[in-house]
């Protein structure tokens, strides 16, 4: 058992061990709804569809909702390496055995497998509340005109027609909904959305067309209850660098050389944050460093 969920899973122990008997009474007759965090209580059976779940920040975000509200949550983990992700729906299930998890290979980039999704779903799993849009990636750092184009093509279909596609196919779910619609679309944009840089300007290219997006759609989603968000990450330690650079791990390590770069768990606890706001509430835009960064290329580094 991991030492977050332990806690999670021993705080009303510890509760009721240090309360008088006469409040532990009136504690335990409290609903349970009552007893739980207002954060854990907002996505209680709410069913979330996460993009490029298994790793980095996508398999975060799952264990960080199972986390948050482990009684009552259905997860959609979808990704392309199928056998890790029951590898991690197996993980959460023994940790937090009130999560149903349903994991599918999908290739975002593919239009025909994620136009067939919602029907290839379990029917008590079709039901979407809320949509993360992770999925994305980067490849070398050539600049023009010596870009590969197999690399132009894969970070479009998949940073950006990728991540349109998957809004279009849950966004009739949101939209049936009274009042106009509601649920939320999370998408993982990234500082190269804000700040081009050399060698970057196709991936910056794709994530500056995922913030034009996103910020369209709000406008066009703001009648309704259907929350448009974009959490935009610096510097992250994930599988990023070792596919930039073609699977070379040793040239991908000298990238974080020096400094103390986020964690997908950092992204995690902010995208569920996001989430477990009162329903009014919509985290629109927000942008996150670690603390030896400042821009896209200013960054401190330690000898």
């Amino acid at each position: 058992m991991t030492s977050s969920f332990r806690f999670f899973k021993t705080a009303e122990a510890l509760l009721t061990h240090a309360l008088p008997s006469s409040k532990l009474q009136l504690y335990s007759s409290l609903p349970q709804r009552a007893k739980m965090s207002s954060m854990a209580a907002r996505l209680k059976g709410k069913t979330v569809l996460i993009t490029g779940a298994s790793s980095g920040i996508g398999r975060s975000c799952a264990f960080e909702f199972a986390k948050t509200s482990p009684e009552d949550l259905k997860l959609v983990l979808t990704a392309r390496r199928i056998d890790t992700l029951k590898e991690i729906a197996s993980e959460i299930q023994k940790e937090a055995p009130g999560v149903k998890v349903h994991p599918v290979k999908l290739d975002v980039s593919k239009p025909d497998e994620v136009s067939g999704l919602v029907d290839s779903l379990p029917q008590e799993f079709k039901d979407i509340d809320i949509l993360v849009n992770n999925a994305g990636l980067v490849k070398g750092l050539d600049q023009a005109p010596n870009i590969k184009a197999e690399d132009i093509d894969v970070m479009f279909s998949t940073n950006v027609t990728g991540l349109i596609n998957m809004t279009q196919a849950i966004l009739p779910i949101f939209k049936a909904r009274s009042d106009g619609g509601r649920g939320d679309i999370i998408n993982i944009g990234s500082i190269a959305g804000r700040e081009p840089y050399q060698g970057g300007s196709i991936y910056c290219a794709t994530k500056a067309a995922v913030r034009s997006f996103t910020d369209a759609l709000r406008r066009e989603l703001v009648s309704s209850r259907i929350r448009v968000i974009e959490i935009d990450p610096g510097q992250v330690e994930t599988e990023f660098s070792v596919v930039r650079f073609y699977g070379d791990e040793e040239k991908a390590k000298k990238v974080y050389e020096g400094v103390e770069p986020l964690t997908p768990d950092d992204i995690a606890e902010i995208v569920v944050f996001a989430a477990g706001r009162r329903e009014n509430v919509v985290i629109a835009d927000t942008l996150v460093f670690p603390s030896h960064q400042a821009a896209a290329t200013v960054m401190h580094r330690k000898s």
